[in-house]
């Protein structure tokens, strides 16, 4: 009927997680593409503090003292003082699908002065396949308007079930500390229009700030580490989250894709503080990455907990000499699946390696 407004895309499929520690005034401006989901707030820093949220949105809010309750003594993996504490929220959801935005993210513009929708987007890079083992040259070849280049083989073209779509930023890029004191003017202007499945045996930077994926597929891989207050590191969380998955996926024939949709970045955080926290994984980094590259899991692993938990051993017997962080770090990996297990107690399924249909 004329006049009545099409069901948003998996209304009742997603949440949107969102960690904060001020009041959420920026959903105003994303109130046309967000009021219809449903929304899990995690609130970091002093429990006491009441965060507001504007009228009309269906949301939950959790605090610290909810996750203590909630989890108990495991609650000890679930970081403080720090956004990392937003997989908390992927671990309480029950829904197939979680977007996750950061509450300095603004609705962008694409080059037609349009806003950018970018919850649709994900929607459509998680609903179509992921073309990890061979590379289009014309990159996502599931979109309107492309497909398959010439040399594509066709054995491949069905391609696999996509996991986690990764956003990207207009305004301030997501740089780190010495790049930012470097740069301090830059901005990024670029709207590049792609989205392309990142190959397998490729490690990359994800960045949690507008990021979507399967929580049914790789949900329990998405554990943001230990960051924050008592821990030697910070701003590393979504980078962790993204090496164990990125290597799980590869494992279990699961796609990533990066590109579209952008989101607007309002602000630049402080470069000075942003090197106190990430001095350490600077270094690390350099040892860490090349762990990744390397990581191997048996083909008896099938399914993501037995990927994570086998991962987890990995970093305590080959990054424990790096640091003792590393062993505290691998003991939470494992303190983490136990809980999701306990919160998400339908057992523990085989990942099916392949959906879509050729185009």
């Amino acid at each position: 009927m004329a006049g009545i407004a099409p069901t948003p895309v998996l209304k009742d499929e997603l949440d949107i997680v969102i960690p904060t520690i001020r009041n959420l005034d920026f959903l105003e401006m994303w109130r046309p593409f967000f009021q219809p989901y449903h929304l899990i707030i995690v609130q970091d820093g002093d429990p006491s503090k009441i965060i507001k949220v504007p009228e009309g949105f269906d949301y939950e809010l959790y605090n610290r003292n909810d996750i203590n309750r909630i989890l108990g003594p495991k609650a000890s993996c679930i970081s403080f003082k720090d956004s990392a504490c937003r997989c908390f929220g992927y671990m309480v959801s029950k829904k197939k699908y979680i977007y996750t935005i950061d509450d300095d993210c603004f609705v962008a513009k694409d080059p037609s002065g349009k806003d950018i929708n970018a919850l649709e987007q994900h929607i459509k890079n998680l609903l179509s396949p992921a073309t990890p083992y061979f590379f289009n040259t014309l990159y996502d070849p599931y979109r309107d308007g492309t497909d398959f280049v010439r040399g594509y083989p066709f054995s491949l073209r069905e391609g696999v079930s996509t996991a986690v779509s990764h956003g990207l930023w207009l305004n301030i890029p997501d740089y780190d500390a010495p790049t930012q004191l470097v740069k301090p003017r830059e901005r990024n202007t670029r709207y590049v229009d792609a989205v392309m499945t990142i190959p397998k045996g490729t490690l990359f930077p994800m960045c949690g700030m507008n990021l979507a994926f399967n929580r049914e597929l790789i949900g329990p891989a998405m554990y943001f580490g230990l960051m924050g207050d008592g821990q030697p590191i910070g701003r590393y969380d979504d980078m962790w989250a993204g090496w164990c998955t990125k290597v799980i996926c590869d494992h279990l024939g699961l796609g990533i894709k990066t590109g579209l949709p952008y989101i607007w970045h309002s602000k630049a955080s402080n470069p000075f503080v942003n090197l106190k926290k990430e001095y350490k994984g600077i270094y690390w980094q350099e040892e860490i990455i090349p762990f990744f590259q390397s990581a191997s899991l048996p083909k008896e692993c099938t399914t993501v907990q037995q990927c994570y938990i086998e991962l987890s051993k990995q970093v305590k017997a080959k990054l424990a000499n790096v640091d003792p962080y590393f062993t505290k770090l691998a003991d939470a990996m494992v303190t983490w699946i136990e809980a999701w297990d306990e919160l998400n107690p339908s057992g523990e399924a085989p990942v099916e390696k392949s959906n879509g249909k050729a185009k």
